[in-house]
């Protein structure tokens, strides 16, 4: 059950609601790498529950020895990821505060609202991530240039008719092309708006954010 490994909290800024999961401690020393995940509009409101739905933490559900501390909060049902960057900013550093997380291995990832989300997240504090994975999400191209030193790797459906593909190719072009950035996208040419499940059920997902180490600027 998912209850098992995720566990309800409080964040005490604004009171942003969320779910935690904490890896197997199988030594004292160790220090864990962690996914902020950011869900889409549909799992909005003051039920848990409903983060439970889609992306990671439906992963979770399976895999209680997910290697990573997963933070995925819940944003409230009359807003939008990108008015509560603050919000999640102080999250973050709540986690960092009380877990043995490795600071230099931070991830950040979310669906549809969510890949909004984890682009303007990213955009506004360019050297809090080691990598960024957003999903059906996108961004204004331009600011792009403030993570150009940035691993991203990007997902959508081709056959997306709620966010369309061009929303992550002006993205990810902007950033490769006009600031010399590290962005691939992987587009899935039969896939409509659900491609998250493909990607979260991806295990090179988690590899390449394992491969990936903040170099402080």
């Amino acid at each position: 059950m998912l209850a098992q490994v995720l566990r309800k909290d409080v964040s005490y800024c604004r009171r942003m609601r969320y779910l935690l999961h904490l890896p197997p401690r199988r030594e004292r020393s160790a220090r864990w790498p962690l996914i902020l995940f950011l869900h889409g509009s549909g799992e909005r409101g003051d039920d848990l529950n409903l983060v439970k739905k889609h992306g990671l933490p439906k992963v979770l559900a399976s895999q209680p020895e997910f290697p990573f501390v997963v933070v995925a909060p819940q944003c409230s049902p009359d807003s939008y990821w990108h008015y509560e960057l603050e919000t999640l900013d102080v999250l973050l550093n709540d986690v960092l505060e009380a877990y043995p997380v490795d600071s230099r291995r931070l991830y950040l990832t979310g669906l549809s609202m969510g890949g909004y989300g984890t682009w303007a997240m990213a955009i506004r504090y360019p050297d809090r991530f080691a990598a960024i994975a957003p999903v059906c999400g996108g961004g204004v191209p331009f600011t792009t240039e403030r993570i150009r030193h940035l691993p991203v790797w990007a997902f959508h459906g081709a056959q997306d008719d709620v966010v369309p593909v061009r929303e992550s190719q002006d993205m990810v072009d902007a950033l490769n092309h006009l600031y010399g950035g590290n962005a691939k996208l992987t587009i899935y040419p039969d896939a409509k708006h659900d491609s998250w499940t493909e990607t979260y059920a991806n295990p090179q997902l988690y590899d390449w954010f394992l491969s990936q180490h903040q170099n402080r600027r």
